[in-house]
């Protein structure tokens, strides 16, 4: 195998990683698939070999190769009761050509017991951000994430968690250190002067005169919060959606559409005319409020301008507490009301911290180092911990 010149502590051959979890590559999905795009291609190095699993199901045409990267398609839905099965079958591949496995997500993790009885691959899987606490699962479905959560940090190498405040969870709830590695967001930078007037005549906008936001419509994002506050102003909102994927979203377009000052916008794919409305907004309004260090966030930070963010630790995480912040409609509502000089500012400081922190080469050489680092594991050793807790576990019952 080819050998390169590394730091100690670090082996330095060729690593085939396989990345299972994500609906795949051409991103056209969610956060995990944009850092999925951004790890491959131009920011992997040389000794290292990507193999990405994707849903035959998701793409009409399957390329073989993208941007130096096998695709491999398994012929079921990435999300939804599928997404077990689909994480499950693309680990039974791995295990039998890939060194690496990065797993995003935890919904397959169930099966890494009985992958650990019979491969020896390094296993690292980034939990995500607390899927069961989110609002819009059932009781059955925060169990199995939960436990699956739980399987993951037990039976992986390395856990990566994407916020401070997750690494934390991790470090209280399992006594186990995790692996801090955020998002990037400066793929969203470019040129957007062919599109600007084109795009703000066309919804009767000027620059610097509304706030934007944009993400999927739920209640856990605070949708209703901030057009309740937007309601009872006369400042200006741009919102971009899915509005009529759910009951919440087309109620709250019935009931917020009539305003004068608040635009309920369809998805937008297109990333110039996306961005035209982010770089020439007043404020970029951010109300989610789980799911850790939020890729709209971080992408929205690279623009400069100030940003309102939902009142949770992941949030002032990600920001460095030196964004704004609101925990309601009314504290919202003062914030629009009562502007003061300070919230001028806090642009210039989000892309500050945008430029030290959320770069994708720094990001992605964080997972590269890690695919080569030794973590002294052996199954034999990890076989022996697993007998010793049962063997305690029992003994404390007894």
């Amino acid at each position: 195998m080819k050998k390169y010149k590394m730091n100690n502590m670090v082996d330095v051959f060729m690593k085939k990683v396989a990345i299972i979890g994500t609906v795949g590559i051409p991103a056209n999905y969610g956060g995990f698939e944009t850092l999925v795009e951004n790890l491959v291609g131009e920011n992997c190095p040389d000794n290292v070999k990507y193999t990405v699993y994707c849903s035959g199901k998701s793409y009409k045409s399957r390329k073989k190769e993208y941007k130096e990267a096998k695709l491999v398609y398994i012929p079921l839905k990435a999300n939804g009761v599928q997404s077990t099965l689909y994480d499950i079958f693309s680990m039974i591949h791995a295990a039998f050509t890939s060194d690496v496995m990065l797993i995003l997500g935890v919904s397959g993790c169930m099966f890494l017991p009985i992958l650990r009885l019979f491969f020896w691959k390094k296993i690292i899987v980034n939990i995500d951000g607390l899927e069961h606490r989110r609002q819009k699962w059932g009781k059955f479905t925060k169990w199995f994430l939960k436990k699956s959560e739980a399987i993951a940090v037990r039976f992986a190498n390395l856990i990566v968690t994407d916020n401070k405040a997750i690494q934390d969870y991790v470090t209280d709830e399992y006594d186990k250190r995790s692996v801090l590695i955020e998002y990037g967001g400066d793929h969203v930078i470019c040129d957007t002067s062919k599109k600007e007037e084109k795009v703000l005549n066309q919804y009767v906008l000027n620059k610097h005169d509304y706030s934007f936001t944009v993400c999927r419509i739920e209640p856990e994002n605070n949708i209703h919060v901030i057009l309740e506050a937007f309601s009872k102003s006369s400042e200006n909102l741009v919102m971009v959606g899915n509005w009529t994927k759910s009951s919440y979203g087309v109620n709250l377009l019935n009931k917020y559409e009539g305003f004068a000052n608040i635009k309920m916008l369809t998805p937008i794919y297109d990333l110039e005319r996306l961005n035209v409305f982010r770089c020439n907004c007043k404020y970029y309004i951010h109300g989610h409020s789980a799911g850790g260090t939020n890729p709209s966030l971080v992408e929205a930070m690279f623009f400069a301008r100030p940003v309102i963010a939902f009142d949770v630790v992941y949030n002032r995480e990600t920001t460095e507490n030196r964004a704004v912040y609101f925990k309601d409609a009314d504290s919202l509502l003062s914030v629009l009301t009562n502007q003061n000089s300070a919230i001028n500012y806090c642009g210039d400081v989000m892309l500050e911290i945008a430029e030290h922190r959320y770069l994708w080469n720094t990001i992605a050489g964080k997972y590269n180092r890690l695919y080569h680092k030794w973590t002294n594991y052996s199954l034999i050793q990890q076989v022996r911990n697993n007998r010793r807790e049962l063997f305690y576990s029992k003994k404390k019952t007894a």
